[in-house]
């Protein structure tokens, strides 16, 4: 599909997620909680909180595109970004926790698609502008990825292996990996909307390399951090439909604690 709008965008990602609830099928983890941030930035344009509402609807509709886009290339003959072929081929690797699932779509989304989308959106000087706007979606994402991470616990048990064996005493894995992630997005934007199309072209095929590298670490992690996943593993609810759908209505139950 083709979105003309965040509208569009939003109705987008849940038929995606209603046919994955259908099917069992776990490309529908990240899509829940791609369509929650995208319903929260739809609330926010519509409340007047961004500097300027129509630029960030057409912002949002180039990187819900940019999604689309993969997904379609992937269910019609497995092409696409390299690294979302990282992600999708590994849907229905069973061994793969559902943390993963969704830091391999943070991941291609964010590193790869989210520069490309603000540089489209705002080319050449007019990047700057669109900073203030850019770091505003962090505290919607911020919002969204906790109330995302309270489900993972509820569902994998034993989540906190991870942030033990790697190290880390005050963030969470999921928000930790989100805001780094666009801190370096923003730079590549920047980047990409002084380029010339060829330039564009090769920056994109870099981002798209390291990405790809990144989603080979997160599937296949080395050190402690393997017999953590495959003891999360072992735990946590092997029920996609129902993984799903918790994760699809975790800021409705973030709404009424």
């Amino acid at each position: 599909m083709v979105a003309q709008n965040i509208d569009d965008v939003v109705d987008g990602l849940a038929g995606i997620v209603r046919e994955a609830t259908r099917s069992g099928d776990r490309i529908g983890y990240f899509a829940a909680l791609y369509r929650q941030v995208t319903v929260e930035v739809r609330t926010a344009i519509h409340a007047g909180l961004f500097d300027d509402g129509p630029r960030m609807d057409r912002f949002d509709t180039h990187f819900g595109n940019r999604y689309f886009e993969a997904h379609d290339a992937w269910l019609r003959d497995r092409s696409g970004p390299r690294c979302w072929r990282e992600a999708f081929g590994l849907l229905d690797d069973a061994d793969t926790v559902i943390v993963q699932h969704l830091l391999l779509g943070v991941n291609a989304h964010i590193n790869l698609d989210l520069a490309v989308a603000a540089a489209r959106t705002a080319p050449g000087p007019g990047i700057q502008a669109l900073r203030g706007d850019f770091l505003l979606i962090n505290d919607i994402l911020g919002r969204v990825v906790l109330a995302v991470q309270d489900s993972i616990d509820a569902l994998s048990p034993f989540m906190s292996l991870l942030d033990k064996v790697g190290g880390r005493t005050d963030e969470r894995i999921l928000d930790f990996s989100i805001r780094q992630s666009r801190e370096e997005a923003w730079y590549n934007a920047v980047l990409l909307a002084g380029q010339s199309d060829r330039e564009r072209e090769v920056t994109m095929e870099r981002l798209d390399v390291r990405a790809a590298v990144l989603a080979r670490l997160t599937a296949r992690p080395s050190g402690l951090v393997r017999p953590a996943l495959e003891l999360i593993r072992r735990t946590e609810s092997d029920d996609v439909p129902a993984v799903i759908t918790h994760l699809d209505h975790a800021m409705e139950r973030a709404a009424t604690i």
